[in-house]
C-alpha cells in the first residue's frame, strides 16, 4: 500500500511563457509557489479475488476488467506507460476542487506516477519526476499544457523556475530575509469561485499564436524579475499587489476566455473593498481568485465577497513525498494460478428461500414467557 501527497500551486508572475512553443524559441520564467493544500493518491496492486482487475476512485468509481477500459485518462495512460499487467487499485482525495486553476491536474499526475513508481519498488528524485509528468502531459497525453504545474508538484516551495530554450528547466529557490516571505504570505487572501473549466481548453484559446502576443509575454516574463528584486529590497511589500495587477492587465489581453464579466465584477469588488492586486490562479476562466490585501483590510474584502467560499492556506516546501509505505503479501503465485482459471461469473443469489418479507408495518414483539438466562425477562 503506497499513499503519496502531493502540494497544490500558486503561480505569480511569468505564466503563459512556460509553453513549450514559447520557451523552446524565447525561454520563460515564472515565480510560483506550493502551497498547504494537497491531492493524496493511495495505490496498491489489488488481490486476485474480485470480478474486476483494476479499481479507480474519482469522482466516479471503476472497476474495470482491463487498462484500456478505465475512463480515467491519466490512471489509465500511467498504467500502460509504467507496463502494470497486475490488477491495481488507485484513491484519490483532494484538498481542493478539480479544475480550479491549482495546477490541480498535473499534482494528480505527478503524485499518482510517484505513487506508481513506488509500488513497483522505485523512488524518483523530484528533478526525474517533473520531466516525466510533463513528458505524460505534453506528449502521451496531448494536453495543451505549460511545464510549471509539474515542476512546483515535484519540488514544493517558493521558486522561480526557468525555461531555456534547450529544454533544460532550473528550479531556483528564492532566499529572503527573515520574516519577508511570511509578511507576503500574510497579504494573500484566496478565494474560490466556484466556476470550473478545464484548463488545456481556455489554454488552447491563446496558445496557438502565442508569437503574436510577443509584447504581453515579454511583460510577464519581466514581472517574474522585477517582483523577486522587490521582495529582496527594503521596499514595502504593497509593490508586490501592484505587479500583481499590471500582470493580470497584461493575461487578460492574451485571450478572450481569460477573464469574463462575472470575475471582472468579483475583482472589481475585491478592489474597492482593498485589495491591491489579484489575478486568477491558473489558466483562467474561473476557479480560484488571488487577492494581495493589506492584513487590516481582509474582512472587508471578505464581506464584499459573501458568495465567494474564502480558503485560508500557508506556503509550503516539501513538494511531492510518498506517505505511507507497507509491503503487503505477494499475491503474484495466486494470479497466476487465477489467470489460468475459468472462473464463474460472480452473481447475487436470488434464491425466494433467502427472502426475508419485511411487513410494511411491524408489530412490536411479545416479551418471552418467564426470566431468561441471569433471572432476567429477554
Amino acid at each position: 500500500m503506497i499513499i503519496s501527497r502531493t502540494p497544490f500551486r500558486i503561480s505569480f508572475f511569468g505564466g503563459g511563457t512556460d509553453y513549450p512553443d514559447w520557451y523552446r524559441q524565447h525561454g520563460g520564467a515564472v515565480l510560483a509557489t506550493t502551497i498547504d493544500k494537497y491531492c493524496y493518491l493511495s495505490c496498491r496492486y489489488l488481490p486476485p479475488f474480485f470480478d474486476y482487475r483494476y479499481r479507480v476512485v474519482w469522482s466516479k468509481v471503476e472497476n474495470r476488467a482491463s487498462i484500456a477500459e478505465i475512463e480515467h485518462p491519466v490512471v489509465r495512460c500511467l498504467l500502460q506507460h509504467l507496463g502494470f499487467e497486475r490488477g491495481v487499485e488507485v484513491h484519490h482525495v483532494g484538498d481542493l476542487p478539480a479544475r480550479s486553476g491549482m495546477g490541480s491536474s498535473s499534482t494528480f499526475t505527478v503524485g499518482l506516477l510517484h505513487a506508481l513508481h513506488a509500488l513497483q519498488g522505485r523512488m524518483v528524485g523530484k528533478q526525474d519526476l517533473m520531466h516525466e509528468a510533463i513528458h505524460v502531459e505534453q506528449n502521451l497525453l496531448r494536453e495543451t499544457v505549460g511545464s510549471q504545474d509539474q515542476v512546483s508538484a515535484a519540488h514544493g516551495g517558493f521558486n522561480k523556475i526557468t525555461f531555456a530554450p534547450n529544454g533544460h528547466i532550473e528550479v531556483s529557490p528564492i532566499v529572503l530575509r527573515p520574516g519577508r516571505l511570511q509578511e507576503l504570505d500574510a497579504h494573500l487572501m484566496l478565494f474560490y469561485t466556484g466556476i470550473v473549466r478545464t484548463a488545456s481548453k481556455v489554454a488552447t484559446a491563446y496558445v496557438t499564436d502565442l508569437q503574436q502576443k510577443r509584447r504581453q509575454l515579454r511583460i510577464l516574463r519581466g514581472l517574474v524579475d522585477e517582483s523577486i528584486d522587490l521582495l529582496a529590497s527594503e521596499h514595502g511589500i504593497e509593490r508586490f499587489g501592484e505587479l500583481l495587477d499590471e500582470g493580470w492587465v497584461q493575461k487578460k489581453s492574451l485571450g478572450g476566455g481569460i477573464s469574463n464579466d462575472d470575475l471582472d465584477d468579483v475583482y472589481l469588488r475585491a478592489r474597492g473593498a482593498g485589495a491591491i492586486g489579484g489575478k486568477i490562479a491558473g489558466a483562467g476562466g474561473g476557479g480560484f481568485l488571488l487577492l494581495f490585501v493589506p492584513p487590516e483590510r481582509q474582512d472587508a474584502v471578505r464581506q464584499a465577497l459573501p458568495e465567494l467560499v474564502h480558503v485560508p492556506f500557508r506556503f509550503e516546501s516539501s513538494g511531492s513525498q510518498i506517505l505511507f509505505y507497507d509491503r503487503e503479501q505477494d499475491f503474484t503465485a495466486a494470479e497466476a494460478i487465477r489467470a489460468g482459471q475459468t472462473i464463474r461469473a460472480f452473481r447475487e443469489n436470488d434464491d425466494a428461500r433467502w427472502t426475508i418479507p419485511y411487513p410494511a408495518e411491524t408489530e412490536p414483539l411479545e416479551p418471552a414467557a418467564g426470566p431468561g438466562p441471569g433471572g432476567t425477562d429477554r
